[in-house]
């Protein structure tokens, strides 16, 4: 026997995995209420006696670890054009894990600084201008950085022609900068592996202390990376396969939907499916996460109500727009809350549905017929997932309800939106005991078994 401890200690819950890598297998889970205010080591104690319970006292071979308590890795994202460099820089902050909070273009005025102080980042990714281009937003913003009070770390990704400069800018003022290749060197390539490479080792650094994760860190070997990033090691194993040559699962698309936010992952290309469509705007990484802080089942389902309208949802859940916005209220006021009634379970349903169908709208991309003087065509902007055959559904929504079916439905095609590619005719699947977190934590070390206990630990729904 080789046991593995995986951890993921998430916002509301700690979630503890013990597999054996020999097997390979799946040995028990456990969960527990994370512990923020007390120390996160309070709640992992609590999972650990649970599952040695029921899984007996084993002497794990390591111990690893993800998180997103405390919110994550809060990032803020600067940049130059919206469209361009500061969507450039967005994708690589969301792509590894972190949790954007938010974003600023242009040169920095003193109430965009006042704004982003407020927003209490953990990290700031400052980008700007391709290489060779536009060279006066970025010294700006970087020595509006230097004179601020802000004492967080800066991921510095722009215009390599003055990046050394701005560099030298910060690190004179006593800002902690780390300076990566543009994130955008040419207006129509994307660079972000090298950005996403240095936040997760910042992440591993310099963030998890912050957190309150240096008492976890003596009981355990380490914590290797934000959730997020471990939930997406998860999915781009099971798509690219176990490493050995045998081939994966293909494209899919993933959605994981919490109780402040809902993210969707998807691997795929997105290249165009059909004749006469050109491509428009930034080019798509093949590995997506974007994340949707208005669309949660707790924290944010508030916020719901705003985007849907407690009369849709009210019609949706065969309830009245006064028990609707009440039991909204409820689950906002309480992270921990479990729906008790038949009417509670309806509006849970629905709820996850529209996180889903909103989530996913926002992911996919969109097709707009244009015309030219060689006739009609089509622009496409973002992924065309209308092929795509896999989805997943992750999420302690998924682990409880009894229609997951409904909830994934909101990946499908609407009247509503036809101009949106989203996937016509996929299957569904269930992390049906929320491991794709945990056993993210072993995606890339151990690729044969952790690609085995992936498909074990999905279960195929109706759609």
């Amino acid at each position: 026997m080789r046991p593995y401890l995986l951890i993921d200690f998430g916002s509301t819950y700690t979630k503890l995995t013990a597999v054996d890598l020999a097997k390979p297998a799946v040995l028990g889970t456990a969960s527990a209420l994370t512990t923020v205010t007390d120390g996160l080591i309070v709640g992992y104690q609590q999972a650990l006696q649970r599952l040695t319970k029921e899984v007996g006292a084993l002497a794990y071979e390591r111990r690893l670890g993800c998180s997103s308590a405390a919110g994550g890795l809060r990032m803020v994202a600067i940049g130059l054009v919206p469209e361009l460099t500061v969507e450039a820089a967005k994708r690589a902050a969301l792509g590894a894990g972190a949790r954007l909070v938010g974003s600023f273009s242009y040169e920095l005025t003193a109430p965009d600084l006042d704004e982003l102080f407020n927003l209490k980042p953990d990290l700031i990714l400052l980008a700007g201008g391709t290489d060779g281009g536009n060279k006066t937003a970025l010294r700006h913003n970087g020595a509006l950085l230097a004179a601020s009070p802000l004492a967080v770390p800066v991921v510095l990704a722009g215009n390599k022609t003055v990046a050394a400069e701005v560099e030298a800018t910060l690190k004179q003022a006593g800002k902690v900068c780390y300076r990566v290749p543009n994130v955008l060197p040419e207006l129509d390539r994307l660079n972000i592996e090298p950005v996403q490479a240095k936040i997760r080792e910042v992440f591993f650094e310099r963030i998890i202390y912050a957190k309150g994760l240096a008492e976890v860190q003596r009981e355990i070997d380490g914590i290797l990376m934000p959730t997020p990033a471990a939930v997406q090691a998860a999915a781009e194993r099971l798509a690219t396969g176990p490493g050995n040559g045998q081939p994966g699962w293909g494209d899919l698309l993933l959605v994981d939907v919490g109780g402040a936010t809902t993210d969707v992952h998807s691997i795929a290309e997105g290249r165009p499916t059909k004749p006469h469509v050109f491509t428009h705007g930034l080019p798509e990484p093949k590995v997506k996460r974007t994340v949707e802080g208005d669309l949660g089942m707790r924290v944010s389902a508030v916020a719901m109500l705003e985007l849907f309208t407690p009369q849709l949802i009210a019609t949706l859940a065969d309830l009245t727009v006064e028990e609707v916005i009440a039991r909204v209220r409820a689950r906002m006021d309480a992270p921990h809350y479990i729906p008790d009634s038949p009417a509670d379970r309806r509006l849970e349903v629905v709820l996850g549905y529209l996180a889903v169908k909103g989530a996913t709208e926002r992911h996919v991309g969109k097709i707009e017929r244009v015309y030219s003087p060689q006739g009609v065509c089509y622009l496409q902007e973002g992924k065309d997932l209308a092929k795509l055959k896999t989805v997943i559904g992750t999420g302690g929504i998924f682990v409880h309800t009894p229609e997951p079916q409904r909830i994934l439905a909101g990946v499908l095609p609407t009247p509503d939106h036809p101009e949106l590619l989203k996937p016509h005719a996929p299957d569904f699947y269930l992390d049906e005991h929320y491991l794709f977190s945990t056993l993210g934590l072993i995606a890339k070390e151990y690729p044969d078994i952790s690609f085995c206990l992936l498909e074990k630990a999905l279960k195929q729904v109706k759609n």
